[in-house]
C-alpha cells in the first residue's frame, strides 16, 4: 500500500477507536491546525475564494495550543481591523480615563455683557467635538457675561500638523462620504452636514433642513416630490450640487415613497467648516460677533475662559470600534504621535497615562506604535505597518498571529476589559450586527468583534465565547476580489469557533 493511502488508512482507524476508548497514542495526534474547518472551506468556495486568499487564527485566552492558524504569518490588509491596534495602544499608553480638553482664551476683558477683544478657541485633537457639546460650550461663555465678541473668534488647530492640501477624494474617489474626512486639532462635529428631507405631499415637495448651520452656505429649502411611491436611488434622484462652497442645490426631485430620510455628507470646503460652523453656531445660541472667525495661533500672556472636556477615552473607542469611525480613529492616531517616543526598553518604558508634550504627526505616530508595540511584544510579532491608523488605507498590514497576540495581551491587561467592552457584539450592535444571523446562532451574543471592509478586503477579530467554556482570539481576514462576497466565511469561522469543541 503506498505510504499517503497507508498514513490515511491508520489515521481513520485511530479515530474510530478513538470514538470508543481513550487510546492514548491516538488522542496524541491532533488533527493539523492549519486545516480550515469545512463550513469555512464550503463558504469560500460558493464565494468563489480561494483558501489562499484567508488568514486565519483561533487562539485561547489561557495561553494554550493554538486551534487554528492559516496563513497566519503573512502581512494582509486588515481595512478597518486595524483600529484595533490603534485603541488598544491609546489605552495602553494614556488610560482609558485620558480626555482631550477644548479650550477658551481671551486677550482681553469682560464687561456689561461683551468681550472686548478676541476669542481665542484652541484644540487638542478632541475626536468628538459635536453639536450639543459646543452649544454647551458656548452656553458656558455665555453665562460669563460673554454675549457679544467685540472682536475676533480665533481657531487655533496647532496641535496637530497636517498636510493643508489633504483631498478627501483621493483615497476612493469619494470625497462627499463622512469617512473620509480629515483629521483635524479642532474637529468640528466631523466636519459633515446632515441634511434631512421631509416629504410634504400637500406641497408637492420635501422640505430640506440641514444642521449645523453654517455661516454663509444657502441650502435649497425644499425639492419637488417625485411622481410614484418607490424610493430607489433617492439620492441620485435628488441630483445634489455640492461644487460651490457656498451653496448646496438640488436640481432633480424626492421619491415621496421614501419618506423622511437623511442625508449626512462631509462639507465641500473642509478647510472653512470650522469657522462656518463655530460662527454659525455661536450666533444661533444668540452671541453676536463684530470681527471675523479665522484661524491664527493663541498667543502668550491669554486668560483661560473656560474649558471643555472631551469624554473619556474609553467612550471614544467604542465609538470608534463598534462604528468603525475612521476620523476618530485618527484623532486618537495623531494623540499618540503627541507623546514623547518612548525608549526601546521594556523594563523601563513608561506606561500611561501619558501627557502630550508635541504636536501631533502621522510619522510620529507611526515611531510611538512602533516602538510601544516592540516594548509591549517583543520581535517575536511582527510589528504592524501603519498608515493613519484607521484602517482607511491600502498601504497598512499586520499579520493574523500578531494581530491574535495583541488580543490575548489585552484579555489579561488591567486596562484590557476597557478594550474588550469597547467591540461590537456579533448579531446584536454596531457594524457587527450583520453577523450571526443563522438559525441558533452560537455565536450572537457570544462575541465581540471588530470589522473591516475595504475593496478587496473583508475581515474580523475579537473574541469569542465558546460553548466548551473557553474564551478565544479570532482572526479571519480575507485579501481578493472577491472578498466582499467572502464574508458568510468569516461568519462561519466565528460559528466553527463557538460551537462545542472539535
Amino acid at each position: 500500500m503506498p505510504p499517503l493511502r497507508l498514513a490515511t488508512r491508520l489515521r481513520t482507524l485511530c479515530l474510530a477507536w478513538l470514538a470508543a476508548t481513550t487510546l492514548p497514542a491516538c488522542a496524541q495526534r491532533p488533527v493539523s491546525v492549519d486545516t480550515l474547518p469545512p463550513p469555512v472551506l464550503a463558504a469560500l468556495q460558493r464565494a468563489g475564494v480561494p483558501p489562499s486568499a484567508l488568514s486565519a487564527v483561533v487562539a485561547p485566552l489561557d495561553g494554550g495550543p493554538v486551534r487554528l492558524s492559516h496563513r497566519a504569518e503573512v502581512p494582509v490588509n486588515p481595512a478597518s481591523v486595524m483600529k484595533l491596534v490603534t485603541t488598544y495602544a491609546a489605552v495602553d499608553l494614556l488610560g482609558p480615563d485620558y480626555t482631550w480638553d477644548t479650550r477658551f482664551y481671551t486677550d482681553a476683558r469682560v464687561e456689561a455683557g461683551a468681550l472686548r477683544g478676541n476669542l481665542y478657541v484652541r484644540g487638542s485633537g478632541d475626536p468628538k467635538f459635536v453639536l450639543e457639546r459646543i452649544q454647551a460650550a458656548f452656553a458656558a461663555l455665555q453665562g460669563q457675561g460673554v454675549q457679544v465678541i467685540l472682536g475676533d473668534m480665533v481657531l487655533d488647530h496647532s496641535a496637530f500638523e497636517i498636510d493643508p492640501h489633504h483631498d478627501p477624494a483621493a483615497f476612493d474617489g469619494e470625497g462627499l462620504r463622512p469617512y473620509n474626512a480629515a483629521p483635524d486639532a479642532l474637529l468640528v462635529n466631523f466636519k459633515s452636514v446632515i441634511l434631512r428631507f421631509t416629504p410634504d405631499a400637500q406641497a408637492g415637495v420635501a422640505r430640506v433642513s440641514s444642521e449645523p448651520p453654517l455661516a454663509g452656505l444657502a441650502i435649497d429649502a425644499t425639492v419637488p416630490l417625485a411622481r410614484g411611491k418607490g424610493c430607489g436611488d433617492w439620492r441620485g434622484d435628488l441630483q445634489g450640487r455640492f461644487d460651490n462652497p457656498n451653496a448646496i442645490r438640488f436640481e432633480g426631485r424626492y421619491p415621496p415613497g421614501c419618506g423622511e430620510r437623511i442625508w449626512p455628507v462631509a462639507y465641500q470646503d473642509p478647510a472653512s467648516y470650522a469657522a462656518r460652523a463655530l460662527e454659525g453656531l455661536w450666533r444661533a445660541s444668540g452671541g453676536l460677533i463684530t470681527g471675523k472667525v479665522r484661524t491664527g495661533a493663541t498667543p502668550p500672556g491669554v486668560r483661560l475662559l473656560h474649558e471643555a472636556r472631551s469624554l473619556p477615552l474609553s467612550d471614544i473607542i467604542t465609538d470608534v470600534n463598534q462604528w468603525s469611525n475612521n476620523v476618530m480613529a485618527q484623532q486618537v492616531f495623531l494623540t499618540l504621535g503627541r507623546l514623547a517616543p518612548p525608549r526601546l526598553d521594556s523594563a523601563t518604558a513608561p506606561r500611561g497615562p501619558l501627557q502630550p508634550i508635541r504636536p501631533g504627526r502621522f510619522e510620529r505616530s507611526r515611531e510611538v506604535l512602533r516602538t510601544w508595540w516592540v516594548n509591549t511584544f517583543g520581535l517575536k510579532y511582527s510589528a504592524p505597518v501603519l498608515n493613519n491608523g484607521s484602517g482607511l488605507s491600502r498601504d497598512e498590514r499586520i499579520t493574523p498571529e500578531s494581530l491574535a497576540q495583541l488580543l490575548r495581551h489585552a484579555a489579561n491587561n488591567p486596562n484590557g476589559q476597557t478594550f474588550v467592552q469597547s467591540l461590537a457584539i456579533a448579531g446584536v450592535n454596531g457594524t457587527a450586527a450583520r453577523l450571526a444571523q443563522g438559525p441558533g446562532s452560537a455565536a450572537r451574543g457570544n462575541a465581540r468583534v471588530k470589522t473591516g471592509t475595504l475593496r478587496d478586503v473583508t475581515g474580523i477579530a475579537g473574541y469569542v465565547q465558546a460553548q466548551d467554556g473557553q474564551r478565544y482570539a479570532v482572526v479571519g481576514i480575507i485579501n481578493h476580489p472577491n472578498a466582499g462576497a467572502g464574508r458568510p466565511a468569516l461568519d462561519a469561522l466565528l460559528e466553527w469557533t463557538a460551537s462545542a469543541a472539535h
